[in-house]
């Protein structure tokens, strides 16, 4: 099923501010950080929740003309605007994971915003200007972007984003078409693992890179920065940048991996299926915790799910307790749970020899599609008898 419906997607691009771009940023990170926590503090002081326009006018308007809050005059409004904006919808999607109306985990109540972390700062389309391949940000100037790719129409909104290593980001908003692109298979299985991340139904693998090192450096610099009594001195912030610059390599790497993945995946197959994972029942294992965590099945399936609309492909998640692994992909005959150790299994009631996780994925593949064999059917001794015809005797004993 092919679609020509429009959607919304972010283009992200890195850019290099100056000295005093770098103060005008940082004064906006910090105004709309003071905002959202005197807003949240409001709303927790409250008996009822109120609305963002009341909010407004107490955190911002009323606000400026204080002492304690004069310098929220020196930035744009619309950017403690939307940060009010922002609680209002923080607080509108707790309560409808609490009600059910949300899909996914139960979402958290709202929480301050510390000064260290990632800081971010939204603006609307009257706010920000693009021209000549410079973004105007109200207040705080020109930004030159590296225009990595062409933005595909204009754009409603920038968030401009400074993360934990100190890199700063323009990320917008724009609309785009779904693509047409002509599939080469109909449906595809995927079975997500450790030593092998995707393993595909028709034979294929993602093999993705390794973290190991990485991760062993990170895990060193944290027992580093434990060691570091004095809190706040410049050491433990040497420390801790040094942290965060790993742990955004390997997430770069990591999402490099996962979008290349993904794009190939919805560009060559209709129908994607997957299996629903219990990663956070997984990650309570100590042993596997660390690797599971590296691996990224959640971010991939959301990729999956978002390419198959913008394809117009079909994404389907099976259930989690489908016996995926129990069951013999040719045969339908149910063995049973395996060790992890146990990777190539001979089935014995047909004979076929598979691999643990191509058995997995034909068999998402199965059950995805509604072919999946009934288990129940093959291990039945005897099989249920054609009904009986009106003129043919009774079958049931007469007591």
């Amino acid at each position: 099923m092919l679609y020509n419906s429009s959607m919304k997607a972010r283009y992200k691009y890195r850019f290099y501010p100056s000295k005093s771009q770098q103060q005008s940023l940082a004064q906006l990170f910090g105004c709309v950080r003071v905002v959202w926590n005197d807003a949240l503090g409001i709303c927790k002081d409250s008996e009822k929740l109120p609305k963002n326009g009341d909010l407004q006018k107490i955190v911002i308007t009323q606000a400026k003309k204080t002492d304690e809050r004069v310098w929220l005059a020196g930035v744009s409004a619309v950017p403690l605007q939307q940060s009010v904006a922002d609680l209002g919808t923080a607080y509108q999607n707790f309560f409808n994971s609490r009600n059910g109306k949300r899909k996914g985990s139960k979402m958290g109540l709202p929480r301050f915003k510390k000064k260290q972390g990632k800081q971010s700062a939204r603006f609307n389309s009257n706010a920000f200007s693009i021209k000549d391949g410079l973004v105007y940000l109200a207040k705080v100037g020109d930004l030159n972007p590296i225009w990595s790719r062409v933005l595909p129409s204009e754009p409603s909104s920038v968030t401009v984003i400074k993360d934990t290593a100190n890199r700063y980001f323009l990320s917008f908003v724009v609309e785009v078409e779904s693509i047409n692109v002509a599939v080469k298979n109909q449906s595809i299985g995927i079975d997500l693992g450790i030593k092998t991340f995707a393993f595909m139904s028709n034979g294929e693998k993602g093999q993705s890179p390794s973290y190991s090192k990485l991760d062993r450096k990170i895990r060193k610099l944290q027992r580093k920065l434990m060691k570091r009594q004095v809190k706040g001195s410049n050491r433990q912030k040497r420390t801790s940048l040094k942290i965060a610059k790993k742990h955004n390599r390997i997430a770069d790497t990591r999402k490099d991996f996962l979008h290349k993945l993904s794009t190939k995946v919805v560009r060559e197959n209709q129908s994607i299926i997957l299996e629903d994972l219990n990663v956070s029942g997984m990650v309570k294992n100590r042993k596997l915790s660390r690797v599971i965590s590296l691996q990224g099945w959640r971010e991939f399936r959301v990729l999956c799910e978002a390419k198959a609309e913008k394809f117009g492909r079909q994404f389907t998640v099976i259930s989690r307790w489908e016996p995926t692994s129990q069951v013999c992909s040719d045969c339908g005959f149910k063995w049973g749970k395996l060790d992890l150790k146990v990777r190539t299994i001979t089935c014995v009631s047909c004979g076929s020899v598979h691999d643990r996780d191509e058995n997995a994925a034909k068999n998402i593949k199965k059950v995805g599609t509604g072919h999946g064999h009934d288990s129940k059917w093959a291990q039945r001794e005897g099989k249920t008898g054609l009904p009986a015809h009106l003129s043919e005797v009774s079958r049931i004993p007469v007591a």
